[in-house]
């Protein structure tokens, strides 16, 4: 099976107010596997990034003037993500932006849900964690994976850390039982400290006859202070009846 695990960063909120779409970042899995192969770009909207998605990910207008408009991607993109199931956290949000950004250019690619079926990991990670936080920051935290890296937020870092959370909270397992293939290509996952298979035994000793004798007549002194006996003595009885 294949999936491509996608994140956007856009100039504001709402595509209806002219908002568009300034970094793809994909990542793509197979059979549960990173594969290394991924999709990244970014865009330059032509007009001006509102203060508060500047605060979130600071990619000014300045940085993205050179860069390629949407259309100009659209095809790579698309060939990119064709077929697979994307991934996606918040999906509503992301495809709203990039379905608008197919219906502004002259080609014929409409929508997104032509080219590939669409899983939004947050709908699936408030199934698994009912009435609790589920941000990725907060799933990284509950699963273990290493977002040290996000102190800002980019497109194609999200991709990547999500595919982490994704594959670790669709494993049926905790973080720390995940197999180390599991996690195949990922930098970024806790690993787990296995059990060294050719240490040495423990050595077992044993008590000498002189231990043995002091220990009998500490439970005979026991026996002698008590009506009920020492039971440990009973026990030694009945074994070497």
């Amino acid at each position: 099976m294949r999936q491509v695990v996608l994140d956007t960063e856009t100039t504001g909120l709402d595509p209806s107010q002219g908002h568009r779409v300034i970094e793809i970042g994909c990542v793509e899995i197979e059979n549960r596997k990173l594969t290394g192969k991924h999709f990244h770009c970014y865009l330059n909207p032509d007009r001006e990034i509102d203060a508060g998605a500047l605060e979130v990910h600071g990619l000014s207008s300045q940085f993205l003037a050179d860069k390629p408009r949407f259309h100009q991607v659209e095809t790579e993109f698309l060939e990119f993500i064709n077929g697979a199931e994307l991934v996606i956290h918040n999906a509503p949000f992301d495809i709203g932006f990039l379905d608008h950004e197919l219906g502004a250019t002259k080609s014929d690619a409409v929508k997104i849900a032509s080219y590939c079926g669409v899983l939004d990991s947050l709908l699936l990670a408030r199934e698994k964690h009912p009435g609790q936080r589920n941000s990725l920051d907060a799933l990284c935290k509950r699963y273990g994976v290493d977002n040290t890296q996000r102190q800002l937020h980019g497109a194609l870092l999200d991709a990547e850390i999500l595919a982490d959370v994704y594959l670790v909270m669709t494993s049926g397992q905790s973080s720390l039982l995940l197999a180390e293939d599991e996690s195949e290509g990922s930098t970024r996952r806790a690993k787990v400290k296995k059990s060294n298979k050719a240490r040495e035994k423990i050595a077992v000793v044993r008590a000498s006859s002189d231990e043995l004798e002091a220990h009998r007549q500490r439970l005979n002194e026991l026996a002698q202070g008590s009506e009920q006996g020492c039971l440990w003595l009973d026990l030694e009885g009945e074994t070497q009846a």
